[in-house]
C-alpha cells in the first residue's frame, strides 16, 4: 500500500510538473540557464551598483563594508533571492497570480508587490533618460562642457524639453526589447549587453588603478576600518544589498516563472549573486580611487545621488589624461546598466497585465508605454515647470523613490518571508529547489527565512522611517 501511495504522489508530482512546464512555454521562457542567470543578473545590476554602492563603501569604512555587505548576500539575500525565484518557477505565474495561488489571504500581498514596479519604472527611466543625456555628451565630444560647478546638470534638469525627450527615447528603448519577448528580446539582449557591460568596467577598472595616486584610493576602499564599523554600517550594507538584488518588486518571481525546470535554481542564485557583486565592486574600484585621486584625498566628494554622477565625476574624467573615451566608456556602461534594470521593470508590469487581463505582450507594452510617460513626467516636471510642487517636502522623483524603496520593498519582504516562513512553510520552496538535486544551503535557508530575514526587514523599514523623520 505504501509503495502504491508513493508511485501515485510521484505520477501526481510529474503531472504536475508536466502542466507547470507547458504553461511556461506558453507564455515564453528563458533558453538555456545562462540566459535566465544574465538576464536577472542584468536586472539585479542598475544605477544603484553603480553610485550608490561606492558612496556607501566609502563612508562606512571601506573594507569592512565591503566584508559585511559579503556576508549579507551570501545569506541574506540568497535566501530572498532564492525564496522569490522558487515562488516564481513553481507557480509559473506572475506576482499577483503567484502569491494569490500559495494563499488567497495572501492575494493582497501580490498587488502591494505588482505597485512597486509600476511606481519605480517611470522615475527610473527619468534618471535613464538623464545618463543616455551624458553619454551622448561624451561621445559627441561634450564632456569639457558637462562638466564644472554643476550647472550643466542643474541647467539640464531644469528645463523640461530635453529631460522629455531623453526619457521618451530611453522609455521606447525599454519597451523594444520588452516587445521582442522573453527569448528574442530579454534573454538574447542580456547576452550582448552584460558581458560589454562587465568589460567596460573591468576596462575602465584597469585603467583607473593606473592613476597616479590611485593605488592609495584603492587602500582606502578596500582596507577594512574597524573603527568604523556600527549597526549603521550594518544597516546601510543591508539596505544596499536588499535593492541592489533587485528583491520585493516582483521581478524575481516574474524572471522565476520563466526559469527552466531543469535548471538547478541553488547555483543560479549564487551565480546571479556573484556578477551583481562582482560589478557593484568593480564599480567601487572605479569610482573611489577617481575620486580620491582627483580631491586629493577628500572622501567628503564621494557624495550620494545625482552630484556624484552628473557633477563630481564629469570632473574627475576632465582632469584625466584620455578622460573624454574614459568618461564615454563610463556612460555607456551606465546606460547599459539602467537600461537592463528598466527590462526587468517593464517586463514585470507586462507581464502582470498579460496574465491578468489576457492582453497580448505588444498591446500590453502600449498600455505600459503610455503610464509609464504619463507618470515620468511628474518627475520630469518636478526639476523645472513643477518645482516648487512638492509632497512631504519631496520632490515627485524622490517621493516615489522613498515610498517604494523605503516603506513598500521592506514590507513586501517581510510578509513574504512570514507566508513561506510559518503559512506555506519552507517546504514550499525547498521542493522546488531539490528538483535539480540537493539544496546544499537548506538549513541556512530556512533560519533565514523564518528567523533572521523577517527581523532584518523590520530594522530596514524602522530604521528607514526613523532617518526619514
Amino acid at each position: 500500500m505504501h509503495k502504491i501511495h508513493s508511485v501515485s504522489a510521484v505520477y501526481r508530482k510529474v503531472c504536475f510538473m508536466s502542466k507547470q512546464t507547458n504553461a511556461t512555454a506558453e507564455k515564453g521562457g528563458f533558453g538555456s540557464k545562462l540566459g535566465f542567470i544574465l538576464a536577472a543578473a542584468g536586472s539585479a545590476v542598475g544605477l544603484g551598483n553603480i553610485w550608490r554602492f561606492p558612496y556607501l563603501a566609502a563612508k562606512y569604512g571601506g573594507g569592512i563594508f565591503l566584508l559585511v555587505y559579503l556576508i549579507l548576500t551570501v545569506t541574506f539575500g540568497f535566501a530572498l533571492m532564492t525564496t522569490e525565484i522558487g515562488i516564481g518557477r513553481k507557480t509559473g505565474k506572475s506576482v499577483i497570480g503567484a502569491y494569490s495561488s500559495i494563499n488567497k489571504y495572501f492575494a493582497p500581498l501580490g498587488w502591494l508587490a505588482a505597485a512597486v514596479p509600476v511606481i519605480i519604472l517611470p522615475y527610473y527611466c527619468v534618471i535613464g533618460g538623464w545618463v543616455l543625456k551624458y553619454m551622448v555628451a561624451f561621445l559627441t565630444g561634450g564632456g569639457t562642457a558637462a562638466a564644472g560647478d554643476g550647472s550643466y546638470f542643474t541647467g539640464f534638469i531644469g528645463h523640461a524639453l530635453q529631460p522629455t525627450i531623453f526619457f521618451f527615447v530611453f522609455v521606447l528603448f525599454t519597451a523594444l526589447v520588452v516587445m521582442l519577448g522573453v527569448n528574442k528580446g530579454i534573454e538574447r539582449v542580456s547576452k550582448i549587453m552584460m558581458p560589454m557591460l562587465f568589460i567596460l568596467i573591468v576596462g575602465i577598472g584597469i585603467y583607473t588603478l593606473t592613476l597616479p595616486g590611485a593605488i592609495d584610493g584603492l587602500i582606502y576602499y578596500v582596507k577594512p576600518d574597524f573603527s568604523a564599523f556600527s549597526i549603521k554600517t550594518v544597516i546601510a550594507a543591508m539596505g544596499q544589498m536588499f535593492y541592489s538584488m533587485s528583491l520585493a518588486m516582483g521581478i524575481m518571481i516574474t524572471y522565476g516563472s520563466y526559469m527552466r525546470k531543469e535548471d538547478h535554481l541553488e547555483s543560479s542564485v549564487r551565480n546571479i549573486e556573484i556578477f551583481d557583486t562582482a560589478v557593484a565592486v568593480l564599480a567601487g574600484m572605479i569610482i573611489v580611487p577617481s575620486v580620491f585621486v582627483f580631491s586629493g584625498g577628500d572622501a567628503t566628494q564621494l557624495n550620494a545621488g545625482p552630484s556624484l554622477m552628473f557633477i563630481t565625476l564629469p570632473n574627475v574624467f576632465e582632469s584625466m589624461v584620455g578622460g573624454q573615451i574614459v568618461g564615454t566608456a563610463f556612460f555607456i556602461l551606465v546606460a547599459l546598466a539602467a537600461l537592463t534594470s528598466s527590462i526587468s521593470l517593464m517586463e514585470t508590469v507586462v507581464s502582470i497585465i498579460v496574465e491578468k487581463f489576457k492582453v497580448k505582450r505588444i498591446p500590453a507594452c502600449v498600455i505600459v508605454i503610455v503610464v509609464t510617460l504619463l507618470v515620468g513626467m511628474l518627475s520630469v516636471l518636478g526639476y523645472s515647470n513643477w518645482s516648487e510642487v512638492t509632497i512631504f517636502n519631496m520632490q515627485f522623483l524622490d517621493f516615489f523613490d522613498f515610498v517604494s524603496n523605503n516603506i513598500m520593498m521592506p514590507i513586501v519582504a517581510l510578509l513574504t518571508c512570514i507566508l513561506i516562513g510559518f503559512v506555506a512553510k519552507t517546504k514550499f520552496v525547498e521542493d522546488e529547489v531539490e528538483l535539480n538535486g540537493k539544496f546544499k544551503s537548506k538549513i541556512l535557508y530556512r533560519i533565514m527565512v523564518k528567523y533572521i530575514c523577517p527581523i532584518c526587514m523590520l530594522v530596514i523599514l524602522f530604521s528607514s522611517l526613523f532617518m526619514s523623520l
